[in-house]
């Protein structure tokens, strides 16, 4: 084998180590603890819950951080507004129609960002939060979502959630259209 083989060798054997470490990564079960606080004012009347915030949305410091996300296309486009870009646009869109923000969860532990692998949960103390609130109605934006919510939580808000279809990109196989079709009815509240 030639020096140029062993250079070869060495970096195909260099790619493959480091791709086998990002999966052992993504595939690795941490303590996960919600880092931004619940998005709310007293005129907040709707209160949408996700499970808990990804990996790329811990990165971003919000709600929805992940590009692929449609959450915040799909809101702009049933609250009839231009795609907020910022983190000040999105809690400003969000404020303006009334609507709260928050996560089922406080903490868990997960593997990346599958909700599906959820476990040894600490709920937010959603209960607390309706309290400083005018909110009456709750969706929960996935199935993992709405069944955590009624697991830990609706005893304690005496609200039923309605479940909406999850906006990641885990769920492609919904399209942008009916996305929006659901999530109208957050309007008719």
């Amino acid at each position: 084998m030639g020096r140029r083989e062993i250079e070869y060798l060495f970096i195909f054997k260099d790619m493959a180590t480091k791709k086998s470490q990002t999966k052992t990564a993504r595939n690795t079960r941490t303590r996960v603890t919600h880092e931004f606080p619940a998005l709310f004012d007293d005129n907040s009347e709707v209160l949408l819950l996700g499970s808990i915030p990804s990996p790329k949305s811990r990165e971003q410091g919000f709600y929805y951080g992940h590009p692929q996300n449609r959450f915040w296309k799909v809101l702009a486009s049933v609250l009839n507004e231009p795609l907020p870009a910022t983190i000040d646009e999105k809690k400003t869109m969000l404020l303006k129609h009334h609507i709260a923000l928050w996560d089922v969860l406080d903490s868990c532990t997960i593997i990346g960002a599958s909700d599906t692998s959820i476990e040894n949960v600490v709920p937010n103390d959603i209960a607390t939060l309706l309290t400083q609130t005018k909110i009456k109605h709750i969706f929960c934006t996935g199935a993992t979502a709405h069944k955590l919510y009624e697991k830990y939580c609706e005893a304690a808000t005496g609200i039923k959630a309605v479940k909406l279809p999850s906006t990641s990109p885990a769920n492609c196989a919904v399209k942008f259209e009916k996305l929006v079709e659901a999530y109208k009815i957050i309007l008719s509240v």
